[in-house]
């Protein structure tokens, strides 16, 4: 039997798991309506690529991945594209944001789609292609996309590879019933895996003792695969990813070091089995099992639900009892966050809709002050100081939060949950976050436009050292003339030159100015490359105008800003080509 390690820290909240696992996995009646957001991860939203009105076929692309980390989006059914427009998504504070509107035509028509069955024969490369255009991101909370997590790079060779199965979370089954009802699938997802990391030595599944029937699915599926189900006690949160990998490995993350820096790869259950059916069936990620629980609820049970199902959807068929509800969550009672609307979608992190009566989680109680008591220290499994973040986080002194490796925070909810105060500390550490990332962007814009300001006064300042060089030259030059016609009159008084005044001197003079204003060919090309720098920074300031307005404009401004973005391009293509039509005179002038 493989060692485990015991982590720092940790709680032991009611596990509350039986009550949705006495049904096997169910279906839901296809809704009215499927709600897209177009940002369901990390990173950079995607873009819609129909258009309202469009007939779309189930696993369709709606949305494309508009940059390195970012994902795109799929159709959950056929239908029509009945809106594009900002709506409420699943988040805390209520917020609405873009999203693609399908009306089901009732007959989730697919879309020709083949997978690719004999893997082990692809390349790694081709396989991580066909996971990103699948749209799967880590389906375990943090919605990390899968492909960039499965490119560490030749630089970072992968020893071994991780399965978080761990759930720990209370209410939450959706893993431990996916694993009982789909093991084989799942052993295949982990053989992709571990084909595209290149074989790692280690292949381990941890998973938590208090699922026993899902162990006993896997033990048959994983015979002389190499690959090891660690079982170990319970206790939460043993699923964080640091967590995970010190109670396997007995290894210890430094702060800000990843897992590929390690040579460790973690991937969850959930997102293991959509790599499979996106690489074995074709299918792109556009349903994921979630949790429908809580006392407030008639039927508690997992469903296989299609990404965009409005979650009062799912209430409706689960015999939601609205009066005995004390709040909707998002996920579970220790990370999980209340909805303000049960009209938002299901999106690809969401594993469970609680819905828990007043005694499961009664109406918060008001916070007291903090009396030192250090429970919170005890339960940080990041062994970090929750109290001296909540004083920092109170004082808004973001060097001290960063001192004190507030990043490193995992969100776990084991300090509030043993805080005598009541006091609500994880909302605390996660306002200061975003406080400090808004700080940094603010900063990196406050740079750019430094730079550029630097940049215009040298370019300002250059052009004043040109035009003083060039007045000095005229003068040595008009004093160069005047020198000449006086020599030219000393020698016409002596009777054996021109007249003073005559055409040559006028002519000579005339030359010699011309001379001084001609400029070399170097100093022209100089005066190009300066207008080109120029044009390319008026493209850039539009370019950022756009996209930093581009929301909150209105049509008419929209083309606006578009017309002089195209404008400024226009002027830096006619620079680019008066230079190079220099550099080609120059080049034969001095052939």
């Amino acid at each position: 039997m493989r060692s485990t390690w015991v982590t720092p820290g940790g709680v032991h909240p009611p596990e509350n798991k039986h009550q949705s696992l006495t049904m096997p996995i169910g279906s839901l009646p296809i809704p009215e309506k499927l709600l897209v957001p177009l940002s369901q991860h990390i990173g950079a939203p995607a873009k819609a690529c129909v258009k309202v009105g469009a007939k779309v076929l189930k696993g369709q692309k709606i949305a494309e991945a508009t940059g390195a980390v970012s994902v795109p989006m799929h159709a959950p059914t056929s239908g029509t594209v009945t809106a594009i427009e900002d709506r409420p998504i699943a988040h805390s504070s209520g917020m609405s944001a873009p999203c693609i509107e399908i009306t089901s035509d009732g007959k989730d028509t697919w879309i020709d789609h083949k997978g690719v069955a004999d893997f082990e024969h692809a390349s790694p490369q081709a396989l991580t292609k066909t996971i990103a255009d699948a749209g799967i991101a880590g389906m375990g909370g943090a919605g990390f996309p899968s492909a960039i997590k499965l490119s560490p790079g030749h630089r970072r060779p992968i020893n071994t590879l991780i399965i978080n199965a761990t759930e720990c979370e209370p209410y939450i089954t959706a893993d431990d019933s996916a694993i009982r009802e789909r093991a084989a699938e799942i052993i295949t997802g982990i053989g992709i895996l571990s084909h595209i990391l290149g074989n790692p030595v280690n292949i381990l599944i941890g998973i938590e003792d208090n699922k026993p029937e899902a162990i006993a699915a896997l033990e048959p599926h994983v015979a002389d695969t190499g690959i090891s189900v660690v079982s170990f006690p319970t206790k939460y949160p043993s699923g964080g990813e640091k967590q995970l990998i010190y109670i396997l490995t007995g290894k210890e993350l430094p702060s800000g070091q990843l897992p590929a820096d390690a040579g460790m790869v973690c991937i969850n259950i959930g997102t293991t089995y959509a790599i499979k059916r996106a690489v074995v069936n074709g299918e792109p990620l556009i349903s994921r099992v979630t949790t429908m629980t809580g006392n407030a609820c008639g039927i508690n049970r997992n469903y296989e639900t299609l990404i965009g199902t409005p979650v009062s959807h799912m209430l409706a068929h689960s015999e939601f009892n609205e009066h005995a509800c004390s709040r909707l969550v998002m996920g579970g009672p220790m990370m999980g966050f209340s909805l303000t609307s049960a009209e938002v979608p299901i999106v690809k992190t969401t594993n469970c809709i609680l819905a828990p009566s007043y005694s499961e989680i009664p109406d918060d109680e008001p916070a007291q002050a903090c009396i030192r008591c250090g429970m919170c220290a005890e339960a940080c499994p990041a062994s970090l100081l929750p109290q001296q973040l909540f004083w920092y986080s109170q004082a808004e002194d973001h060097d001290r939060l960063e001192a004190h490796n507030l990043f490193d925070c995992i969100e776990c909810g084991a300090c509030s949950y043993v805080c005598p105060s009541n006091i609500p500390l994880v909302q605390y550490y996660r306002h200061s976050k975003g406080e400090i990332l808004k700080a940094r962007e603010e900063k990196v814009k406050s740079d750019h436009a430094r730079e550029r300001f630097e940049f215009h006064q040298q370019r300002m300042e250059q052009a004043e050292k040109d035009k003083e060089a060039k007045r000095a030259a005229r003068r040595e030059a008009a004093e160069k003339a005047k020198a000449t016609v006086a020599a030219n009159a000393g020698t016409a008084k002596e009777g054996t030159g021109p007249a003073p005044g005559s055409a040559a001197d006028i002519i000579a003079a005339a030359q010699a100015r011309a001379a001084a204003k001609q400029v070399s060919p170097e100093e022209q090309q100089a005066k190009f490359e300066r207008s080109i720098a120029g044009a390319e920074m008026r493209v850039q300031m539009a370019t950022d105008k756009l996209v930093e307005t581009n929301a909150k404009q209105t049509e008419d401004q929209k083309n606006i800003l578009n017309a002089a973005l195209e404008g400024a391009k226009q002027k830096l293509e006619q620079a680019q080509a008066r230079l190079a039509e220099h550099v080609k005179k120059h080049s034969e002038q001095v052939k």
